[in-house]
């Protein structure tokens, strides 16, 4: 086996990453949160379980966002768990043009923050603190409340598409 000359002579492209990534299997969620009493959101795949005690979780936001910069700015968030079953309200945070509260029944938590329509779970957060990593930023949030429904089956992204698949 031969050593590179270089440590970038094998760095992965993004589509390299993208690809490779993508056979990871991911849930999904919206981040939500009140900036300025306007709602704002967007769907996001890396979130998970930092620690126990205390309670911190974690999400990744693309730093060309243009929700994330308002969500930080508010300082508390919601991550909705989506079911299986909730393409539309994937859709409809992922998608870079709309408005992604209208004609949505939404209501406000106890946290100030939005709660999405029978999802699985909602985490309510603070931000604990943002490490910026490339084009994401990483947040680590302190949970302040967990609200779980009833047990449903998530939605999983895989390789590029929601759902595992054949």
């Amino acid at each position: 086996m031969s050593t590179p000359t270089s440590a970038n002579a094998l760095a992965p492209t993004p589509q390299d990453m993208r690809s490779a990534m993508g056979r990871f299997a991911s849930g999904v969620t919206v981040v939500t949160a009140l900036h300025a009493g306007e709602p704002v959101g967007f769907t996001c795949q890396s979130f998970a379980s930092v620690s126990l005690e205390p309670p911190l979780i974690l999400f990744c936001a693309d730093g060309r966002s243009r929700s994330w910069p308002r969500i930080r700015a508010a300082g508390r968030f919601t991550v909705n768990v989506l079911a299986e079953t909730q393409d539309d309200l994937c859709t409809r945070f992922g998608s870079r043009h709309g408005r992604r509260f209208d004609d949505l029944d939404w209501c406000e938590s106890a946290w100030a923050t939005p709660s999405l329509p029978d999802v699985l779970l909602r985490v309510h957060a603070d931000v604990e603190t943002v490490h910026t990593a490339g084009d994401h930023d990483i947040v680590i949030g302190r949970v302040l409340e967990l609200e779980s429904a009833e047990p449903d089956r998530p939605m999983v992204f895989y390789c590029g598409q929601f759902g595992l698949g054949q």
